[in-house]
């Protein structure tokens, strides 16, 4: 369904206001002007924005009379070129937000033409402002998303120089403490290997006294000789007999 006219029911329930438009009022800065240039015959046909005008246009379009020709859009405003084929009668709208703002008909292609190239660049002098500002909200949305983002990757870079650094000072810890030990465990093996040394030397000599097939005495002055004890009875005194 056209765009358009897919609105018509919409703009009866606005025809106040668009009267009050098609007469001037505008809540814009500037106002679109119609065309200074016209035919006679186009300006005794043409009603600029009446009331009585955008009525007909609306039942034109409930009766599916008219044809869109040309539709031109720039942010919320657009215009169109609307032709009514069985009287020959060309409409051109300036509408907003899909509501009839002014409304011209003109029994001439050639000022049709000229009226709807004018709503055209009408609307994109109208539609400057909001899409300017629509891409400044686009941008400002894109800068506070990156921001955020940034700021989410900045902590995360934060924290995991955090945890590197509580890392590193618990390495240090432990590799501290392992050249503590190491010292201490080299002390340790030097004397275990200290005592193992004495340990083999004094094996060593001992097996090779016991290998020796040579008889080896001790010294003299090394050894005690006990004399063994006399082992001839003892006699007894003899007995003397005494007469008395």
């Amino acid at each position: 369904m056209n765009p358009i006219t897919s609105s018509a029911n919409a703009q009866r329930l606005f025809m106040p206001l668009v009267m009050l438009v098609s007469f001037g009022v505008s809540a814009f800065s500037f106002a679109a002007q119609p065309p200074q240039a016209h035919t006679s015959e186009a300006n005794s046909a043409s009603d600029v924005a009446s009331g009585s005008t955008v009525n007909y246009l609306l039942q034109l379009m409930d009766s599916h009379q008219l044809t869109e020709l040309r539709t031109t859009y720039n942010g919320t405003y657009g215009a169109s070129l609307l032709f009514q084929i069985d009287k020959l009668t060309y409409f051109v709208a300036l509408f907003h937000d899909k509501m009839f703002w002014r409304v011209i008909q003109t029994y001439s292609e050639k000022d049709a033409e000229s009226i709807y190239r004018t709503f055209a660049a009408q609307t994109e002098q109208l539609a400057e402002v909001d899409i300017d500002a629509l891409r400044l909200q686009a941008g400002k949305k894109y800068a506070e998303h990156m921001v955020a983002m940034n700021e989410q990757r900045l902590q995360n870079l934060q924290q995991d120089a955090a945890r590197q650094q509580q890392q590193a000072q618990e390495v240090m810890v432990q590799q501290q403490q392992a050249k503590q030990q190491a010292v201490m465990l080299s002390s340790d093996l030097r004397s275990a290997s200290n005592q193992l040394d004495a340990v083999q030397q004094h094996i060593h000599t001992l097996e090779a006294q016991q290998n020796n097939p040579e008889l080896i005495l001790p010294a003299p002055g090394n050894s005690v000789v006990h004399d063994a004890p006399d082992a001839s009875p003892a006699v007894a005194p003899a007995s003397s007999n005494v007469s008395h």
